[in-house]
This record gives C-alpha cells, sequence and structure tokens, in this order.
C-alpha cells in the first residue's frame, strides 16, 4: 500500500475546509432571505400596499449581493473533488457526480433565469409573473442545495451502488436510495430550516439597527415581525429536524453520536449530557481518566434520541472499537480490529482478482470476486493502520454540538421575545433589544458552521463512511502546492467577503428607496 504523506492530507482537508466554511458564510442568507422576500412580495401583491414593494426591493438588494458571492465560492468548492480529491472523484464519480451534476443543469440555471426577473422585471412583467419568479428564484436555490446535500448525505450513508472490480469504480445501481435515503431527506430540511434562522436574524438584526438610529421606522417594524415570524417558525421546525438527524447518526454513524456526547463507555438508559466539561487529560479510549470533569445529564434522553426506547444501549467508543455488543438486528457488532483485516482480505481480494483476470484465470478471478464482495462493506477500513485513527476529534465534536444546541435554544427565545414586543405594541422604545438583535446576526452563522463542523468532522478518517477514508482519496500532489492554493484562496475569499460585507454595508446605510413606490 503506498504512503501517502500525512502533511499533504492535513493541508488538502484545510484547503476544503476553507472553502466550505467560506462558502456557508453567503447559502444560509441566500436561502433565508429567499423565503422574507417572498413572503413580503406576497403581501405586497395581495395587499396592493406600495409600501411592501419598498420593502421587497430593499431586501431584494441585500439577497442580490449575497447570492452573486456565494455562487463564486460554491463552483470552487466543487472543483475541489477533481483537484485535491482525485482517488475520491474516480472511486465514486459515477454516483456522487450525479446529483451535482442535476444540481447544475437544473436548479442553478432554474435560479439564475428567475432571479433576472426579480431584479430587472419590475415594470416588464405583470405582478403575477414578478411574484412567481421570486418565489421561482428561492426555489430554485433551495432545489439546489436538496441536490448538495444528496451527495454529501451520501457520503455519510452510501448507498444504491455496487463495486465494479473491472473498472475499479462503484456505480450507482439505484438512484432513488441516493436520492431518497432518511439521511438525506433530513439533512436537507435541518440544513434549509436553519438557514431560514440566519435570514431572519439577518433582518430582524438590521431592521433594529434602523430603529436605534430612528431612520425608517415604520420599514423596521414590517420587516421586524416578518422576520421573527419567519425565525420562531424555522426554529421550531429545526429543532424537529434535529431530534430526526440525531437518530439517523445513532443508527447509521455510532462513532459520531459517542464522539458528540463524549461518551467512551456505552450503556443502557444512557443520559443526554446537558452541561459538561471534558477532561483534558483523557487521551485515548481505553485509558482509565475519567472523561468529564462534571457533568450534568438528562437522564435517558440519548437512549431516546438513539433509539427511541429510553432503555436502549448506546455503544461509547471503546465499545465501537472493541465490538461485542448486541446490534439492533440480534446480532453481535465487530471490533475495529475484526474489520480491519475484512477489509484488507476485501483489498487483497481486489487485486487478485485483477490479476487473474489479465492472467485468464476465471477461475481464480471467480473465486476472489466472491471474497472481496463478501468483505466490501469493510473496504476502507483495510486502508487503516491503527485502530485509534477510528476515534475523531472529540473535544472538537461534544464543544461544537453543544454550541449549536445552545444557539438553537437561544434563537427561539430571541424571536418568541421580538413577537411578544411587537404584539404589545413595545417594540420600537426597547433599545436594549435592538441592540441584542443586531449583535445576534452573526450567531446565525456560527451556529450553521459548527454544525457542519459536527456532521463533517464527527464522521473522520472517512472521506465516505466505511467506504474509502480520507489518506485513500486525496489526490497525488507536492505538498507546496496545495500550500500554495490554499493561501491563495484564502485572499480571495477573504476579499469577496469583504467586498460583500461593504456593499451591503453600503446598501443598509442608504435603506428603503422611497421613489419604487412611484413606479
Amino acid at each position: 500500500m503506498e504512503i501517502i504523506d500525512v502533511s499533504l492530507i492535513d493541508w488538502s482537508r484545510a484547503q476544503f475546509a476553507l472553502t466550505a466554511i467560506y462558502h456557508w458564510l453567503f447559502v444560509p442568507l441566500t436561502l433565508g432571505l429567499a423565503v422574507v422576500v417572498g413572503i413580503m412580495e406576497t403581501l405586497y401583491y395581495v395587499t396592493q400596499k406600495k409600501y411592501w414593494k419598498e420593502t421587497v426591493v430593499f431586501w431584494m438588494r441585500l439577497f442580490g449581493v449575497n447570492f452573486a458571492i456565494g455562487v463564486a465560492t460554491g463552483l470552487i468548492l466543487e472543483f475541489q473533488f477533481g483537484t485535491n480529491w482525485s482517488n475520491y472523484s474516480w472511486f465514486v464519480g459515477d454516483i456522487f457526480g450525479a446529483p451535482l451534476a442535476i444540481e447544475g443543469i437544473v436548479a442553478f440555471f432554474m435560479e439564475s433565469t428567475f432571479v433576472a426577473v426579480m431584479f430587472f422585471g419590475w415594470n416588464k412583467v405583470s405582478r403575477g409573473f414578478h411574484l412567481a419568479s421570486t418565489w421561482l428564484a428561492g426555489l430554485g436555490a433551495t432545489i439546489s442545495a436538496w441536490w448538495i446535500l444528496v451527495a454529501n448525505a451520501w457520503m455519510q450513508h452510501p448507498v444504491g451502488m455496487t463495486f465494479n472490480p473491472d473498472t475499479a469504480r462503484n456505480e450507482m445501481v439505484n438512484f432513488a436510495d441516493v436520492a431518497l435515503q432518511s439521511i438525506a431527506v433530513n439533512k436537507f430540511f435541518h440544513t434549509v430550516l436553519s438557514s431560514w434562522v440566519v435570514g431572519a436574524l439577518f433582518v430582524v438584526g438590521v431592521s433594529c439597527w434602523y430603529l436605534l438610529r430612528n431612520r425608517h421606522s415604520e420599514f423596521a417594524l414590517r420587516s421586524i415581525r416578518i422576520g421573527a415570524i419567519v425565525g420562531i417558525v424555522a426554529v421550531l421546525l429545526t429543532a424537529m429536524t434535529g431530534d430526526g438527524s440525531g437518530y439517523e447518526v445513532a443508527q447509521k454513524q455510532p462513532m459520531k453520536l459517542a464522539a458528540m456526547e463524549g461518551l467512551y463507555q456505552g450503556s443502557q438508559d444512557a443520559g443526554l449530557v446537558a452541561v459538561a466539561a471534558l477532561n483534558p487529560a483523557k487521551k485515548n479510549y481505553n485509558d482509565s481518566v475519567e472523561p468529564f470533569l462534571f457533568r450534568v445529564e438528562i437522564p435517558y434522553m440519548l437512549s431516546m434520541l438513539a433509539n427511541r426506547d429510553m432503555h436502549a444501549f448506546v455503544p461509547g467508543i471503546k465499545d465501537i472499537i472493541e465490538g461485542g455488543y448486541e446490534l439492533p438486528d440480534g446480532g453481535k457488532a465487530l471490533s475495529a480490529r475484526e474489520k480491519m483485516d475484512k477489509g484488507q482480505q476485501a483489498i487483497t481480494a481486489f487485486a487478485q482478482y485483477r490479476k487473474a483476470k489479465h492472467q485468464g484465470d476465471d477461475s481464480l478471478a471467480d473465486a476472489s470476486r466472491k471474497i472481496m464482495e463478501n468483505n466490501m462493506s469493510y473496504f476502507g477500513y483495510g486502508y487503516l493502520k491503527d485502530v485509534g485513527d477510528l476515534v475523531p476529534n472529540v473535544p472538537l465534536v461534544f464543544y461544537t454540538f453543544r454550541i449549536m444546541v445552545m444557539l438553537g435554544g437561544y434563537f427561539c427565545a430571541f424571536f418568541a421575545l421580538v413577537l411578544f414586543l411587537s404584539w404589545r405594541k413595545r417594540l420600537a422604545s426597547c433599545r436594549w433589544l435592538h441592540w441584542v438583535a443586531f449583535l445576534s446576526i452573526p450567531l446565525g452563522y456560527l451556529a450553521g458552521q459548527a454544525g457542519w463542523v459536527v456532521a463533517e468532522c464527527g464522521r473522520q478518517p472517512w472521506a465516505i463512511q466505511d467506504i474509502l477514508p480520507v489518506n485513500a482519496a486525496v489526490s497525488h500532489l507536492a505538498v507546496s502546492n496545495v500550500q500554495t492554493t490554499f493561501f491563495l484562496f484564502l485572499l480571495l475569499f477573504t476579499i469577496l467577503l469583504v467586498a460583500e460585507i461593504s456593499i451591503m454595508v453600503k446598501v443598509v446605510r442608504k435603506g428603503p428607496d422611497k421613489s419604487v413606490t412611484e413606479s
């Protein structure tokens, strides 16, 4: 097996993480503002009150700035699969490329077409057609997110495929399994709904800035009411889909769940950690050091979340490594070492099959293929050297998960308070809340980034769960090349981010344009 430079893997992961982090600064606001703007224009269409058009045009401008820059970072992200992760692209490109191709052909063209009507069609098409275009542009962006999240969900739980030893590639056999598996559905709703929260926070926060400056007060109060309604609905639905996502993780990625909970030793009647501090002296899953300095648990809740049974057994990191515990289907879990042995058998049998086919030995080829197919579900384990490689960065996953959850609780309370004060006609005079709302805008982005850290770092070392680890997925490049492009991307994305923020700040300072109500 060829040895891959560890620094190459680390720099390639860092470059992809950099691009993904920057890209996700733009995507959630696009998805969130699309819904807010659609609701506002619907109110304009129904009421025919000109001030709603003024409101729509203002938020649409901010949507447009964010949308344009988000597209640029997304394209670079997709290209990196071919540049930095070419082994991955070769191994599963037949499957992974399908949803990305659909996203590019259908969703991207759909959203770009109707975005043009949104911005330039006010006096060229009917009000009804313009309203439809606004919703369709948002729908196009959401459909785009669907196909990207389908691709990501497949990496978390690869289904609908078979390995072809003659081409050395995995090939799709059931598109519906790939596109409609439960992880993809949950991930889509959880991600999109959380993006609505970001859009709602942005609208409420910017509007409260106007109240602090005593400018455009009626416009701001209208926008706050719409933003807060979208926000509270989105937060509650996000929590519901988060429960579904937690169940899916428990069933398909138990190591990720164990890292999220800092659970080293599994148990029945497992409690969910509410507040805790990990013990930094805990270095190994198998040492005798206590994993927590302190913790407060919600009794039975983890068992209920993971298995819909408050008394069910939830495996910890040590259990998953050592195996032997009972699986839901009644079987016994294999140890990590057993899985690694099976993976090595699959890799060896694959090499023997290729050699036998080349030599025309059909009998040996058939025997080798049978061994390979019997062990193929553990193929990726054959590339691992140490069972400890299967344990992700527990503190990183543990704390980012709690940041995400705590911020979700904060957003729920925040939007509820804003709606209450709006209903009591006291929002305009509550200046402390205006500051809180304005300063809460970055927290939506922080929650989203924390969620992605949990999702992606929690499944390490896998590029594709159980099938392909990152050390086998990376391209064979010079480390210096990856380092150079990392810093080039860092500079480029930072310039784009600064440009976007400066343009949006100018739009916000200018405020809504009263002249649009005259057209």
